[in-house]
């Protein structure tokens, strides 16, 4: 693994690079069939977690190396909220809950939230043997819906995480997912983002046929995925009560020339605040 590349420039491509979004673009996805995968976008999430169970994503221990802000603080008196969004089966709270329990820092750690899509993903954390509503509260919901607020009251975080989640998510409801995140935090409350950067090796990859529209794809098993450019993103959140505190193309490349292993990724991560006089 060489050492990440933090950009905020975009990837410059190759004349074979342009030829292949080029292709893409000769047969799109027709608009029955990208309506049906909006209608039917919680049954494909779904079959995925029955078809992978808990053994697909691996634990995301690599998160508070990359947001500081995960780490346990010193007691400040008032325990921290923090809610995943889009928690597929808890890798991301699960590690960070270990590690406060482990150290004995769970008072000036976080109590956790953590929902997803996906009904069988819920019960997958509920069943971890780390749950334990002392610590952590997950609970199904649509994040471009009301749903959320059901659970949790307005102004009541102080961090919100999505990794990986928002790129799964219809472009036309990326305002939606924002507002609420805005609602739920307290005056200057973080959202920490990681995920997938335009012209990641993953969306050079498709071939046509699987495009719904710019930037927007269709994979195998009918869940979507959406690659962001660095302006775009800053600008959803800008104009919907946040601050951009860091906004970076992350390069990763895996590097094996042993075995022929040459993996070059594009991710996009990103830390917002809540302005306070929004």
């Amino acid at each position: 693994m060489e050492e990440d590349i933090f950009t905020t420039r975009t990837k410059e491509l190759s004349a074979d690079e342009l030829n292949k979004l080029e292709e893409q673009n000769k047969r799109l996805v027709p608009e029955f069939k990208a309506n049906k995968l909006e209608i039917d976008a919680q049954r494909h999430w779904d079959l995925f977690y029955k078809r992978n169970e808990t053994r697909f994503f691996k634990d995301r221990h690599w998160t508070t190396r990359e947001f500081q802000e995960l780490l346990a603080e010193e007691c400040t008196g008032e325990r921290r909220t923090l809610l995943e969004v889009g928690c597929g089966v808890g890798n991301l709270v699960f590690p960070l809950l270990e590690e406060q329990l482990k150290d004995q820092t769970s008072e000036q750690g976080f109590y956790f939230y953590a929902c997803d899509f996906s009904p069988r993903a819920v019960d997958f954390v509920r069943t971890n043997p780390l749950y334990d509503t002392k610590h952590i509260t997950a609970f199904q919901c649509d994040i471009t819906t009301q749903q959320v607020h059901e659970h949790i009251e307005a102004a009541s975080l102080d961090v919100c995480t999505m990794i990986f989640v928002l790129s799964a998510i219809h472009p036309d409801r990326f305002v939606d997912v924002v507002k609420n995140l805005w609602q739920l935090l307290k005056p200057g409350g973080l959202v920490l983002f990681r995920d997938y950067g335009l012209y990641d090796m993953a969306q050079l990859r498709f071939k046509p046929g699987h495009k719904i529209s710019e930037n927007f794809y269709m994979r195998q098993d009918g869940t979507r995925s959406y690659y962001f450019a660095q302006e775009e993103l800053a600008e959803i959140f800008n104009h919907n009560g946040f601050d951009v505190l860091d906004n970076n193309y992350v390069h990763r490349r895996t590097l094996n020339l042993k075995e022929g292993i040459d993996v070059p990724r594009i991710f996009l991560q990103a830390k917002f605040r809540k302005r306070s006089d929004s």
